[in-house]
């Protein structure tokens, strides 16, 4: 087995006096990625929530809307092309600014490691082991930044660099590339491979980087590209599918076509009032915690494909908190909905690219006097009636 030299087994007494209220557990992660060229994976994550790192954590990266909207730039530009690259365990390997420390149990250990690194002399009465961290790890709250300066170091060399008002948008100073940062997924737009290939060359001189020359997935999306008619086609195939069976949820008999309740304008009266709080009685923890997965299973895909979706998982995330029966009522309603339409497929057409904006609110017409904006925003042609797009 060969060491990356990330930690190193110490002594219980040579973890620092002053770090005591920082030592945290380890977290064995089991996965299944079928995306990844190893689809199994076993990992050794640290728990980020007992660390109390002094500086900032938060990591640039790019939002949905930007990933969408250099789709959109891609096939809005003569010539331009879209590929992925994916770096191979990104966080690690980076070196930590100051060591962290946790502790794992003996028993948890192979008994190979124990030989080798003489555990059984290193260990507590207790049966527990401790560990400096030196490089970064999954699970450290400070690993993503860390490692993206380390990127931003290493790429300003070659002329790249992140934008300053658009987090997880970077360009080269001349060549016609740029891309957007998750995590360690790039989504690169370029106008003619060879730009795209310094890019990559550039990458792989620190690190394993994985290439997709298709642009066929990204951020979760699969996308079809029609450059010939210039168009490109999102969809996540299979997602609405696997979320029912996660939940349970079978095709009601008769088809739902509205995500929630709809209030029936009163007509001839001059104020229309948001119907009367009716009392209901709260849900059990179990439940509550059926909704919350509800709202988050689907809140991606409703901001990502499916913008239907969204007045109706907000209004039910208003009231997650403290939910009640008629709470679960709408939540089974939405997951109706979900399962009596069609999957999702958003298609952006070449445009100029200007940017025109739909909307629409509701004056107090949620519970507690509350209001409900809506809309969307898109980009179309330069025209008196900008055509939609998506």
């Amino acid at each position: 087995m060969q060491g990356a030299n990330t930690m190193f087994f110490i002594n219980k007494k040579q973890v620092p006096a002053d770090r005591w209220k920082d030592v945290t557990y380890g977290r064995i992660v089991c996965d299944f990625r079928p995306n990844k060229s190893e689809p199994n994976r076993t990992r050794l994550m640290v728990g980020g929530d007992r660390i109390n790192y002094p500086e900032d954590c938060g990591t640039p990266t790019a939002d949905l809307t930007l990933v969408k909207l250099i789709m959109n730039s891609v096939i809005s530009t003569e010539g331009a092309r879209f590929m992925t690259g994916d770096i191979k365990n990104f966080y690690l390997n980076t070196p930590l600014k100051r060591y962290e420390y946790l502790r794992l149990r003996l028993s948890d250990l192979p008994d190979e490691i124990i030989e080798e690194y003489k555990l059984n002399e290193k260990a507590t009465p207790d049966g527990m082991v401790f560990l400096e961290v030196r490089k970064g790890m999954y699970g450290l709250p400070q690993a993503g930044l860390l490692a993206q300066e380390l990127l931003a170091e290493r790429l300003a060399k070659k002329g790249y660099h992140q934008s300053k008002t658009t987090p997880g948008l970077w360009k080269h100073k001349w060549r016609p590339v740029q891309f957007t940062l998750v995590v360690d997924d790039f989504g690169v737009k370029y106008v003619g491979k060879e730009h795209a290939e310094h890019l990559m060359e550039a990458l792989k001189e620190h690190y394993e980087v994985s290439e997709d020359w298709t642009g066929s997935k990204y951020c979760g999306l699969t996308l079809k590209w029609d450059h010939k008619r210039r168009k490109v086609h999102l969809s996540m195939p299979g997602y609405i599918k696997r979320a029912l069976k996660r939940f349970h949820h079978k095709s009601p008999a008769r088809p739902q076509n509205s995500p929630y309740p709809h209030i029936p304008p009163k007509y001839g009266q001059r104020q229309q009032y948001v119907e009367e709080t009716r009392e209901s009685p709260p849900v059990s923890k179990a439940d509550k915690i059926f909704i919350m997965q509800v709202t988050g299973t689907f809140l991606y895909y409703a901001r990502a494909l499916d913008s239907t979706m969204l007045p109706a998982l907000s209004a039910i995330a208003s009231q997650q908190a403290d939910p009640t029966e008629e709470t679960m009522s709408r939540t089974l309603q939405f997951l109706d909905y979900v399962a009596s339409q069609e999957e999702a497929i958003i298609t952006f057409r070449a445009s100029d690219m200007v940017l025109t904006v739909h909307s629409d609110a509701g004056y107090l017409n949620e519970p507690g006097a509350r209001s409900r904006v809506g809309g969307h925003f898109f980009m179309s042609n330069n025209d008196l009636v900008p055509e939609n797009n998506g």
